[in-house]
């Protein structure tokens, strides 16, 4: 009596075959493993993970320091000499490293998830190493050149913790699908109760995060301030030459209301418009003054510092990509710019019935105006005509010259005390973004303290200065700012709990259902036995379908009986396999 038992069919695991084909390079089938991962390999993974939550570190930094790009080359200028956009370079490694750790990651969680054994490629391993290397050296060096811009990261938080929570939750929640995996196996070990608890304690730190936020933009929309004032600082220098007539022009004509210049006094005492302590960035003097060029720009007199083109270089540099939007006249009229002088910028605010903020730079102890240059300046303000009222200065010396500027509004640029503030006599501060809290911009509004914060380039940064009622800010780019005519988002503290909640409810059911599915699905494998499979309708489809991969059978005595002396056949005609008793049959 002859007795037939189909042989297993494979089908094409297309999709399995990329992802470990590309991960780990096993294309075929017999290079894959189901069973656990080599504790090394676990390793790998975890620095895999350390490096993503790195990258995407690192990437939010740079995301939200995009305020300060200009600030960031000024400050390699200042120390290398040479002006030129270091974002750039900076920006496309981040991008791609980001994108390709990314990218593993993805295909690891995809090889848990399907159960496949991790096995990473040893090309992958050299370019996860060298991705992790650079951003940790890329890290350490900002730290040393721009360790204050880290600030700007807690600051941030304010205007987009909501947000990133909305993303954590999510991404811990479909991560239980994993967790929910590996914990509900038939095998208990000590490290699956560990991985439970630290699950269960990041769901929880996620859940209850919206308590420790801070966020001026959760608000009563009753209770916004009017638009802060926009003030031009350095004029628009994203579209002109930093301190020039026509980058103060174009300040005004997209709603600038107040100006802000640098200012230094020339050798003869005539105050003009430098924000470098050199003539080399802004300037030709590498053509007029060769052997100058390293000089301090307050020892020229004002005759040879009108002589210097003031615009060529931005043309030649296009330090924000901005040259090819501008029209051919606007080249021509920025090409032709001279050193803009005090007086000049002056007379622009009063026409434009502005008023005018002045960061004014002491000269060096060897200049001839160094003990009259706050005449210099007062000479410069009433020869412009403008009110004295409308115009600030920011002087950044001792409180015992502070008092020479008479008839001039001062303003602190540092944060201060209201006691101190009363005894100086102060009655506005101009703060760096970094150093205006929430909390110390509304004691001050309070107090009737004006507040000026710098620099704001960005939407979002002015966004959360509006909800914390900043009567005015000092930006690079009031062309951006001008399109922003109500807060990026407003919302009440009542709409915010309830989506908190909510979404906190839907991902404790989520959580719950995949857990109970993971554990249904896995009770069911462990009652399964696999002997009993037929696939004889697998076995039916085309060649073009499947791929036949027919191996011996081995056979269980138990369930069969059979003997030693069985033999198997093949019937390769409809791809099944039979066994006889005492020979093959035919």
């Amino acid at each position: 009596m002859v007795k037939h038992q189909p042989l297993q069919v494979y089908e094409k695991q297309v999709f399995v075959s990329f992802v470990t084909g590309i991960y780990g390079c096993r294309w075929k089938r017999y290079q894959r493993s189901q069973d656990d991962s080599s504790r090394w390999e676990c390793t790998w993974f975890v620095i895999l993970c350390s490096s993503f939550l790195l990258l995407l570190f690192w990437a939010y930094f740079w995301l939200v320091a995009q305020n300060d790009f200009n600030e960031f080359n000024w400050l390699v200028y200042n120390r290398s000499g040479e002006w030129r956009d270091e974002t750039i370079p900076i920006l496309a490694s981040t991008t791609v490293g980001f994108s390709y750790i990314t990218f593993l990651l993805i295909l690891a969680l995809f090889h848990i998830s399907l159960g496949q054994q991790l096995n990473l490629y040893w090309v992958h391993k050299i370019g996860l190493l060298a991705t992790l290397l650079t951003t940790i050296s890329g890290v350490i060096s900002i730290d040393d050149l721009w360790g204050d811009e880290w600030d700007i990261l807690l600051l941030s938080l304010q205007s987009t913790a909501p947000f990133l929570h909305i993303g954590a939750l999510v991404t811990v929640t479909a991560i239980s699908w994993l967790v929910a995996g590996y914990v509900v196996r038939r095998e208990r070990s000590n490290f699956q109760v560990m991985m439970l608890l630290i699950y269960m304690v990041i769901l929880l730190v996620v859940y209850l995060a919206p308590l420790t936020f801070t966020c001026p933009c959760i608000m009563d929309r009753h209770s916004l301030r009017p638009r802060p004032d926009i003030i031009g600082r350095r004029g628009a220098p994203m579209l002109a030459p930093e301190n020039t007539m026509v980058s103060f022009n174009r300040a005004l004509q997209y709603g600038a209301s107040s100006l802000e210049a640098d200012v230094t006094i020339s050798v003869d005492g005539f105050p003009f418009l430098m924000r470098d302590r050199t003539l080399r960035r802004t300037t030709d003097i590498h053509k007029v003054f060769p052997a100058r060029q390293y000089d301090d720009a307050s020892l020229f007199n004002w005759t040879e510092i009108r002589s210097l083109n003031a615009g060529q270089w931005f043309l030649e540099s296009d330090p924000y990509w901005t040259v090819e939007t501008l029209t051919a006249r606007d080249r021509s009229r920025i090409g032709n710019q001279t050193v803009c002088s005090l007086v000049e910028m002056l007379r622009l605010a009063a026409r434009a019935n502005g008023s005018a903020l002045l960061n004014i730079r002491r000269p060096p102890p060897e200049h001839p105006r160094y003990r009259s240059w706050f005449m210099d300046t007062l000479w410069a303000v009433q020869k412009a005509g403008i009110s004295q009222k409308r115009v600030r200065t920011v002087t950044w010396t001792p409180d015992t010259d502070r008092g020479r500027v008479r008839g001039l509004q001062q303003t602190a640029n540092e944060k201060l005390s209201l006691e101190e503030m009363r005894q100086r006599g102060i009655t506005s501060l101009t703060l760096h973004y970094s150093k205006a809290s929430h909390k110390d911009i509304q004691e001050y509004l309070a107090n009737n303290v004006s507040v000026t914060v710098y620099p704001v380039n960005e939407p979002w940064l002015y966004s959360l200065l509006w909800c914390s009622g900043v009567p005015s800010v000092s930006s690079d780019a009031p062309q951006v700012l001008r399109k922003v005519p109500y807060p990026i988002w407003l919302m009440s503290r009542n709409a915010y709990n309830f989506i908190w909640i909510t979404s906190n409810l839907v991902s404790i059911a989520v959580v719950i259902g995949i857990f109970g599915f993971q554990k249904w699905r896995m009770r069911g494998m462990q009652t399964y036995n696999p002997e009993h499979i037929m696939l004889s309708a697998v076995a039916r489809r085309t060649s073009r379908d499947v791929n036949i991969m027919k191996e011996k059978l081995i056979i269980s005595e138990l369930n069969n009986g059979l003997s030693s002396t069985e033999e198997l056949c093949l019937y390769p005609e409809n791809g099944y396999a039979t066994y006889s008793h005492g020979g093959l049959s035919h």
